[in-house]
């Protein structure tokens, strides 16, 4: 037992060193980048007051914001604020960027995460029909409907979602989190839900095509093996040896696609997220990026950043527990 929690220790700890170091990489380039646009910041700022700025009061603005000094200096005063759990503020929304975050975060998660097990399931159920009937009707059909989802700008399949089962059969509201007029305090679980279903299906279609065609493959090398060939000697039938022999060794495979995805998950989810007029980090970040909201978009990014490193280390921990070979090579 302490050996096992020995590993898991030295796991996290070298999880947590890389994760430091990419959040420290990302800082960088990130306030690099933002420096370099030709979009002022103070003046977005200004421009979201109701009152008017006199030139002194622009000046106070900017040498609070340390417009002045030097770049490597307001670097490391921002990177110090942000040590202390200081994000800075938003010039959008006057709240704390951390309050944003924190309640855009939670719309966005419920987004993704059903986006997420949507997409998994889809894809690997999907992989597994086209690897059980090779070059048949059913795999060549969903093999053309793979192909044509992957190509689809996310938006515009939205768009047509939207269109359709929105406008058309008015099975689904057309926007946002919740229903319009009514207070957050009196909205009901099943609104919630029934606001959620068409945005969260158009952005699991972005990426269940990649993991049907890598499970589709991955199922046709197994169903070629000499061990399957066995089986099907002694008389077993092709579903027999998909749950005995084929969906243990494509799981993994399927299982590393799916967490590489949350970052495609998240890069969809801002066009999603404003298609739909959805409320979350994909709305915030496109916001503070057209209005020039510096500090807003530097906390979403590293937010991000974060997140999907949470995925990928925890699809890592999985794998052990799920592959054991895993296990002892990385012991």
């Amino acid at each position: 037992m302490k050996g096992t929690a020995g590993r898991l220790f030295r796991i996290l700890v070298t999880y947590s060193i890389k994760i430091i170091s990419l959040l420290l990489a990302v800082s960088v380039v990130s306030f690099v980048l933002v420096s370099a646009s030709p979009v002022d910041p103070v003046q977005q700022y200004i421009l979201g007051l109701d009152t008017a700025v006199s030139p002194e009061q622009r000046a106070e603005i900017e040498a609070y914001w340390g417009v002045g000094d030097p770049p490597a200096q307001r670097y490391f005063s921002w990177l110090k604020e942000l040590l202390h759990g200081n994000l800075g503020e938003s010039a959008i929304y006057r709240r704390p960027v951390a309050d944003v975050i924190g309640e855009r975060f939670l719309n966005s998660f419920a987004l993704m995460l059903c986006a997420w097990l949507l997409s998994g399931l889809i894809g690997f159920s999907l992989g597994c029909v086209m690897g059980m009937y090779k070059n048949k009707w059913p795999d060549r059909i969903l093999k053309k409907v793979c192909y044509i989802l992957s190509t689809v700008p996310t938006f515009w399949l939205g768009l047509l979602l939207l269109l359709v089962f929105g406008v058309w059969l008015q099975w689904f509201p057309i926007g946002f989190s919740s229903p319009i007029g009514v207070l957050s305090k009196d909205v009901t679980l099943w609104q919630k839900i029934h606001h959620l279903i068409l945005p969260a299906f158009t952005l699991s279609l972005m990426s269940f095509s990649n993991i049907a065609l890598h499970t589709r493959q991955k199922l046709i090398d197994v169903m070629n093996s000499e061990y399957v060939l066995f089986a099907r000697a002694r008389g077993e039938g092709p579903w027999t040896i998909l749950r005995r022999h084929g969906l243990r060794n494509i799981l993994l495979p399927a299982l590393t696609l799916q967490f590489a995805s949350f970052a495609e998950l998240f890069g969809g989810s801002v066009m999603t997220e404003n298609v739909f007029s959805y409320p979350g980090l994909g709305s915030a970040v496109s916001a503070a990026g057209l209005q020039g909201d510096v500090p807003l978009l530097l906390g979403i990014t590293l937010f991000s950043t974060l997140f999907v490193c949470a995925g990928n280390m925890t699809a890592n921990l999985l794998y052990g527990i799920i592959d054991p070979q895993i296990r002892e090579v990385r012991e």
